[in-house]
């Protein structure tokens, strides 16, 4: 079909495979679709698989959430920038934090707006205590466990300072191999700043200072600049099955025994749990 086209509305430019990586990670349910290498790995595969592309291009757009899905992206574009001798440029849009940072180092550059969002190198578990809600409801708990640390952090439970000092010791290790990652990708740019891996995060411009991005840009601007003035992005995103859903994303109510109004309730703490780490960046 491209010979049938008249010259002059070819366009003879590179075509440069985009995928999107937006949303909380990891944080996937029935309704709902975050992050996760289940729904990214077959787009990121088709991109890589473009022969002619000199370059894969992936906007990066989350909040952050699981450390396991997080490093696994990361992981996997790494493996798929080597299979494939291709460049990965990563465009950063409201906020590359946490995990979200953590997959955006899989880059070889990083771009940012400005007033972008990066940086919290750090861990975060949270949650709530019900131990004396449940007292004023006259509720009696009764839970019954083989091993006795089976019930660690239980929310309806007083907390143990033993339970406590455990997960921050799981904590700092999940810290530490973050830490590694950055010095691994950008040490060689990095600026000594003692906030660096405190989970403090930046806007984009203070980021480029830090070490921890490249440069100010945008994806159009900077695909021509650097390919020439024809150079032209293409959006890949995961197939559609036979009702038009994305491959990889679970849809439905009710699944695993639940009822419709357990899948409703679950939805809405989901929800409520991705809003509340956008949140967290004025977002």
């Amino acid at each position: 079909m491209r010979r049938l086209v008249p010259g002059f509305l070819k366009n003879d430019g590179p075509i440069i495979p985009v995928v999107r990586l937006q949303g909380a990670i990891g944080m996937n349910s029935p309704m709902r679709q975050g992050l996760s290498l289940a729904n990214t790995a077959l787009p990121l595969e088709k991109a890589f698989s473009f022969k002619k592309a000199p370059a894969v291009a992936l906007i990066v757009n989350s909040p952050g959430g699981s450390p396991v899905q997080s490093r696994l992206i990361f992981q996997r574009i790494r493996d798929l920038a080597k299979e494939n001798e291709k460049d990965v440029l990563v465009f950063v849009e409201d906020v590359a934090a946490s995990g979200g940072y953590m997959i955006a180092l899989a880059g070889d550059e990083i771009f940012v707006d400005p007033s972008s969002i990066v940086g919290s190198i750090g861990v975060v578990a949270a949650g709530f205590g019900f131990t004396e809600a449940i007292k004023k409801l006259g509720v009696e708990r009764r839970v019954y466990t083989a091993g006795e640390k089976k019930v660690t952090l239980d929310p309806f439970q007083p907390e143990v300072p033993e339970d406590i000092e455990y997960l921050k010791s799981l904590q700092q290790e999940i810290h530490e191999i973050f830490i590694e990652m950055v010095k691994s990708r950008r040490g060689d740019v990095l600026v000594d700043d003692p906030d660096l891996f405190t989970g403090k995060f930046w806007t984009g411009r203070s980021a480029v200072d830090l070490g921890l991005v490249d440069s100010q840009g945008d994806l159009r601007t900077v695909l021509k600049k650097r390919y020439g003035d024809k150079a032209e992005p293409k959006l890949i995103s995961a197939p559609r099955g036979l009702l038009g859903r994305r491959a990889g994303v679970g849809v439905g109510m009710g699944l695993g025994g639940r009822s419709l109004t357990e899948g409703l309730g679950s939805e809405v703490i989901s929800a409520f749990e991705e809003r509340a780490l956008w949140m967290r960046y004025g977002l």
